[in-house]
């Protein structure tokens, strides 16, 4: 690597109560991808944050015996320098903004989510111009490092940086393929290793549309398994309670959903749970923050020298298996398979080829290499197209500032019943989200 000493993984975001997890995943795959030095960054306002989890994250090295360094900096641009991967796990606005993106919308009787609809348009609008200024400095002074983004909106944010950039070396990531893979192998009764998945689709809107075992197709029987699970919480998402499927619908659809799916097809059951916890106080976001105090209580226990099992409760599950697993397949080569969010290139060919897909890749030294699909399963097609569109006027807008181009994006997202309705929010959530949106100003 381009280090020469070792493998140097640059953290932006690396305040986040999240780090542990990928601390934890470098640790157990050192013999796969021996990192020397791990460089966690962030901004002023994280400073505290980011020296509490990097004290954590010596401990943890010290006792796993692995010998890595570990430093903490507010300086991006320095810790750049001689990177060969940098992640990305950013939250513009923190907390606070997550909780707005929530409860604005909800206060207007549709769905608050930090990804999907309203909130998902508008963390994207304060994310996108944030994450290419990364792209600008990578380019720079590292131009050879693989940035592997974990910020949501993931397939929004890789969408960008595909079509607004010609940098090649970027690659999204989620947890949710590599939670359904886990879940499908449960119910088919095999082991992880032997059981593949095919997926169509963006990042929070994916289904799985053939299961391999073995290297071989029984869809048939995995569909007929899922659909005569009741009340299945195998693919479920512990940040929130996702619904069962009627077989006739997974029959018809003849495709697995990922838990992310709830919001677009039991809309009126998820926002009737949301707005119960709006009037509670108890959006995720505020969850989530409550849950984050306790965290980093926990965090500053200087005998605490492994990740918490606390950590679990907020939300990451397998997320250092998936992050660690492609650091450390594109550092040796592996060409095994995993679920990511790349160009598209022709894998589902009827989407655009220059956009963001997450699909089954081939993870070598040159990166993720999408395995084609063909077109789009026709019963799933309308709605995978809807987001994507969707998807493609959120970044334009995201760029250009454009404010009739947002009301047009949120009008037509399928959470948002009218668009006079969409003209409130993003006015609304424009107003609340002035001073991270300088783009809309203009």
């Amino acid at each position: 690597m381009a280090n020469g000493n070792g493998v140097k993984v640059v953290t932006i975001g690396g305040g986040s109560s999240y780090t542990p997890e990928l601390v934890e995943g470098l640790i157990l795959r050192h013999d796969r991808l021996p990192v020397s030095e791990l460089v966690l960054v962030d901004v002023p306002e994280g400073e505290e944050k980011l020296e509490t989890v990097g004290a954590l994250a010596r401990r943890m090295m010290e006792h796993a015996g692995v010998p890595m360094r570990v430093a903490t900096t507010l300086d991006r641009r320095r810790a750049l320098e001689g990177a060969d991967f940098v992640t990305t796990q950013i939250r513009v606005g923190r907390l606070p903004a997550r909780i707005l993106d929530e409860r604005i919308p909800l206060s207007h009787g549709i769905m608050g989510q930090e990804t999907n609809g309203a909130g998902g348009m508008f963390k994207a609008f304060r994310t996108i111009p944030v994450i290419l200024g990364f792209v600008r400095d990578i380019q720079e002074l590292c131009p050879d490092a693989w940035m592997v983004n974990f910020s949501n909106p993931s397939g929004m944010i890789e969408e960008a940086v595909f079509t607004q950039t010609d940098f090649q070396r970027a690659i999204g990531l989620c947890n949710v393929p590599v939670n359904m893979r886990a879940g499908i192998a449960a119910i088919m009764g095999v082991g992880e290793d032997r059981l593949e998945l095919r997926l169509q689709g963006v990042n929070h809107f994916v289904f799985a549309t053939d299961v391999l075992v073995d290297g071989r197709s029984v869809m048939d029987e995995a569909v007929e398994r899922y659909a005569t699970i009741a009340d299945d919480e195998t693919l479920a998402m512990n940040n929130f309670a996702a619904k069962p499927y009627s077989p006739e619908f997974i029959r018809g659809i003849r495709a697995i959903p990922c838990p992310y799916h709830d919001y677009y097809f039991h809309t009126a059951e998820q926002l009737a749970e949301e707005l119960d916890e709006f009037r509670t106080g108890n959006v995720r976001g505020e969850v989530v923050g409550r849950l984050e105090e306790t965290l980093f209580a926990t965090y500053r226990d200087v005998r605490l020298d492994v990740k918490p099992p606390e950590l679990a409760q907020r939300g990451g599950a397998r997320y250092s298996d998936a992050a660690c697993d492609l650091l450390a397949s594109i550092h040796s080569g592996a060409g095994d398979i995993q679920y990511v969010d790349v160009r598209n290139r022709g894998c589902i060919a009827d989407l655009p080829y220059d956009s963001a897909v997450e699909v089954a890749c081939r993870i070598t030294a040159d990166g993720a290499e999408p395995l084609a699909t063909g077109r789009l399963n026709p019963r799933i097609a309308g709605p995978v197209h809807m987001i994507k569109g969707f998807e493609r006027l959120v970044v334009e807008a995201a760029v250009t500032g454009d404010r009739d181009l947002a009301v047009a994006a949120l009008a037509q997202n399928p959470l948002c019943p009218t668009e006079s309705t969409a003209v409130a929010v993003v006015d609304e959530l424009l107003r609340a989200h002035g001073e991270y949106l300088p783009q809309f100003s203009r």
